[in-house]
């Protein structure tokens, strides 16, 4: 549970600010009209064949450090028992490293207890989670010491495990990978620090010298790259040797993550409702690649969706409280910052330096769901509330179905899963409405 924040937030009526009536958006069930169907993927026999050339640099006996974040990666449980039978089939002796910075509130109960959430423990893997927060200096980059876990000094080789995906503040050849969790993740809350600390220019350069100093100063024998569907699937399994971490294959990979991640449909929406924000989703609780705003003070947002306002309802429970990204909504409900630990925010905000700081404010709080939406409205820039375009989505990672007003339901690549307009969004007392159960579409796309 989030630890009590420091100060009550008060419950405030949106009735209590203004005199006008705001009327609820109502909202139809839409879907992406689906492509071809996935192929599945069988998890340990893809890893198994990954890590073929890495299997051959290991000794019997020999301790392997493996790295592991905290990002929901598809089947990551999965993922992680599949490189550990892997690895003792080889005589190896594993071992498992969070790698995440300073996530889990910088500590070693909390990166366990991050871990634990994704289904990841020393009950569950048979091996050893060495959780310290303790590092060493590698060497410098720009002036900037290099930090990598203490418990990676007595490992033979290192090993880590990431998806490569588009990085929530830069844009670039190298973003969020395998380079990154080796110069940030193995890190720890030290190391994030000093390579954030000059903000997201020159990021990217920074997170590949870095690297490049780690795996030329230690045995890290590669990493795993996971490419994910937009499905939140599992698209394909590939290994990056040291050599090639933070390189052109690393940057050819990331090509083809982007080519599958997901985004809204829209070119301008007045008013999105995000359902669920957390750290399993993303970095920043919300991925600004989908939101289209990275909200750092000095870099361009990226490219896309231009949204007026974002309501966020809720943070996972899988977040331990920490709500990094939490301003980059407009409003939330007060029951939002009941699931906030300011502390585990505030040491992940801080620790990520210039672009931790307008994330991690709170936005405008409201009594209700209901109050949070219509502010959101209210504020919009329209001259008639009737006309606002207004989506739902259950977190920006869930984009395959979403809850839209009328004036979005022809975006072309969607179609309607119900014909009939929802009753109404709120229940009486201002909560949100759970989303429709899913049914067959009831016309047959066109597009």
């Amino acid at each position: 549970m989030p630890e009590p924040s420091p100060y009550v937030v008060p419950s405030i009526s949106l009735d209590s600010l203004v005199s006008r009536e705001i009327p609820s958006p109502r909202l139809h069930l839409v879907r992406r009209v689906a492509g071809p169907p996935a192929v599945p993927i069988d998890v340990h026999e893809s890893v198994a064949r990954a890590l073929a050339p890495a299997v051959e640099k290991i000794q019997r006996g020999d301790s392997v450090a493996v790295g592991v974040g905290s990002r929901g990666i598809a089947r990551i449980a999965e993922l992680v028992d599949a490189v550990l039978e892997v690895l003792t089939s080889a005589g190896a002796r594993p071992f498992i490293v969070p790698a995440m910075g300073s996530h889990g509130g910088a500590s070693p109960a909390g990166q366990l207890a991050v871990l634990a959430d994704l289904g990841i423990t020393e009950a569950s893997t048979g091996v050893p989670i060495r959780a310290g927060m303790e590092t060493r200096i590698v060497g410098e980059v720009d002036g900037l010491e290099v930090h990598c876990a203490e418990a990676v000094f007595d490992a033979d080789h290192v090993l880590v495990v990431n998806r490569l995906k588009s990085h929530t503040s830069f844009s670039g050849k190298v973003e969020s990978g395998v380079a990154k969790m080796v110069a940030i993740g193995l890190g720890k809350q030290r190391g994030a620090e000093i390579l954030h600390q000059l903000g997201p220019l020159h990021l990217e350069a920074r997170i590949v010298a870095a690297c490049s100093l780690i795996t030329s100063s230690l045995p890290v024998l590669g990493g795993l790259a996971v490419i994910e569907n937009r499905s939140k699937g599992i698209d394909a399994i590939d290994f990056l040797a040291a050599d090639d971490i933070g390189g052109p294959r690393e940057a050819t990979l990331l090509d083809t993550a982007r080519a599958h991640e997901g985004r809204l449909p829209f070119d301008q929406i007045d008013v999105l409702i995000v359902d669920t924000m957390g750290k399993e989703i993303s970095g920043t609780g919300m991925d600004t690649n989908v939101l289209g705003r990275r909200m750092v003070r000095g870099s361009p947002e990226p490219p896309g969706v231009t949204i007026t306002n974002v309501v966020v309802l809720h943070v996972s429970e899988g977040s331990e409280g920490n709500a990094v990204g939490l301003g980059l909504a407009d409003f939330a409900p007060v029951a939002a910052l009941d699931q906030v630990d300011l502390r585990a925010t505030y040491a992940n905000a801080l620790t990520a330096g210039l672009q931790g700081v307008q994330r991690a404010q709170i936005p405008i709080v409201l009594a209700t769901d209901r109050d949070a939406v219509h502010a959101a409205l209210l504020t919009a820039g329209l001259p008639d509330l009737r006309t606002a375009r207004v989506a739902r989505i259950r977190s920006t990672l869930a984009l395959d179905e979403l809850m839209v007003t009328a004036n979005l339901v022809e975006t072309p690549g969607l179609e309607p899963v119900d014909a009939e307009r929802e009753a109404d969004l709120f229940d009486p007392a201002g909560n949100i409405r759970p989303w429709p159960s899913t049914a067959p579409s009831s016309r047959k796309s066109t597009r």
